[in-house]
């Protein structure tokens, strides 16, 4: 395959835009409520339970709108859906700094920033990135999701600053402010559906990717890719499949841990007696990570068999959690995090290529909203899972120890993916 001799490949700006695009959707994650978690429950009276029902709640919600958006972007693009969802969860954080009881901040919180969210959230952006990129899918989704981990890297010690400074009413009203700058114009004035509406190919190619047997034997992962990207699946194919229960399996389970431990990874560090601070900095640990590993595995998924890099990187964050929750020891909890990140990261890069390598770009959105919908329903459970365990057990300990198993599992199940066949 050659590659054109254009100095800039046009999907690159899409990247571009998908980076900054994913720190505007940070503002809405669990780890990003987190911080408010201890002011907001001690202002309207309610339980860390009750609390993380409410993302749980938004969870279920982007869940139900995610086959539509999916089917969305694959009629009309990411352009308009994105600039659009952008602004309605900006109108969403502006609407949070006035609100006066609990149920006005959930009522605000479930219906703009939720189905904005799902908008332009990271489901959006990397479909987009798929139509553009085949043999360097992996970076390209890498040097994209680093997004989520350069604003993850800030955001614990921005957000618990400004709340000191100005109060969280206000802090919400920034998120929207600069969630309007970051996400509208940039999507209006660089996203394009495809390639091949401005008279490319993928990857800046001159001539499509041929799966040929010398090609399998150079580069088995974008010629696995090149074989699937002109099939079309519908939802009713999908769901008959093996492929697609086992894919969402292996990523659901492991997910309801991840949001359980993003909503309750500020709160536990402060619990075990260290000062704000330093749960803050443990929160940017992991986010570097976050910030950082995703390149280092997307380019090792495009070496290498990725249901192998899939397994590594649930083994890397068993560890990780391990070593930081089943002792006090300082060092111990951010060594501990610091790999926790590392595997964490993998999950922003190697599920995305193995859904658009099994099912191509053609239906790409309709199948993986289908697949979010499942699976963010199961990561829903996650933050009232470690909630209600928090107020039964008061400790985090049983929580910890169910997701350590829940990652061994999916570390597994990796290795017994396999590409689909379409009958």
């Amino acid at each position: 395959m050659s590659l054109s001799k254009r100095k800039v490949f046009y999907g690159w700006y899409i990247v571009g835009t998908g980076f900054l695009t994913n720190i505007a959707s940070t503002f809405a994650l669990a780890s990003t409520l987190s911080i408010f978690l201890k002011p907001l429950t001690a202002e309207l009276g309610i339980s860390r339970g009750v609390f993380s029902l409410l993302r749980s709640g938004e969870g279920i919600i982007g869940a139900l709108i995610a086959p539509f958006v999916g089917t969305l972007v694959d009629r009309h693009g990411g352009r308009w859906l994105i600039a659009i969802g952008t602004a309605i969860v900006a109108l969403g954080y502006l609407l949070l700094g006035h609100v006066e009881t609990f149920t006005q901040f959930a009522f605000v919180r479930l219906s703009l920033v939720t189905v904005g969210d799902a908008m332009m959230g990271s489901m959006v952006v990397n479909i987009v990135i798929a139509q553009w990129f085949l043999r360097r899918r992996g970076r390209a989704f890498a040097i994209s999701s680093m997004g989520v981990g350069f604003a993850k890297v800030c955001m614990p010690i921005v957000a618990a600053s400004l709340i000191v400074w100005f109060g969280w009413r206000q802090t919400w009203m920034v998120f929207g402010l600069v969630t309007l700058i970051l996400g509208v114009v940039p999507a209006v004035l660089f996203i394009r559906r495809s390639p091949e509406e401005m008279g490319l190919l993928p990857d800046g190619a001159e001539e499509p990717i041929v799966s040929d047997h010398t090609r399998v034997r150079q580069n088995r992962v974008a010629a696995d890719a090149a074989t699937n990207q002109d099939l079309e699946w519908t939802r009713g194919e999908a769901m008959r499949n093996g492929t697609f229960w086992l894919l969402v399996i292996t990523f659901g389970i492991a997910s309801v841990g991840v949001t359980g431990l993003n909503l309750h990874v500020y709160p536990y560090v402060t619990d075990l007696g260290h000062p704000p601070v330093v749960a803050a900095t443990v929160m940017s640990v992991i986010a570097s990570m976050q910030l950082f590993s995703p390149l280092a595995w997307g380019l090792l998924a495009e070496r290498m068999d990725v249901r192998v890099a899939a397994t590594l990187r649930f083994v890397i964050q068993a560890i990780g959690l391990g070593l930081a929750t089943l002792t006090g020891n300082l060092f111990c909890l951010y060594a501990g995090f610091f790999l926790y990140g590392i595997g964490l990261g993998g999950n922003m890069v190697l599920p995305e290529i193995l859904w658009a390598n099994y099912f191509g770009r053609r239906s790409l959105g309709r199948v993986r909203g289908l697949g979010l919908l499942i699976s963010q329903v199961m990561a829903a459970l996650g933050p009232p899972f470690f909630g209600f365990l928090f107020d039964i057990t008061n400790g985090y300990g049983l929580s910890f120890a169910i997701f350590g198993c829940a990652l061994i599992t999916s570390a597994v199940l990796s290795l017994m993916l396999r590409p689909p066949t379409k009958t």
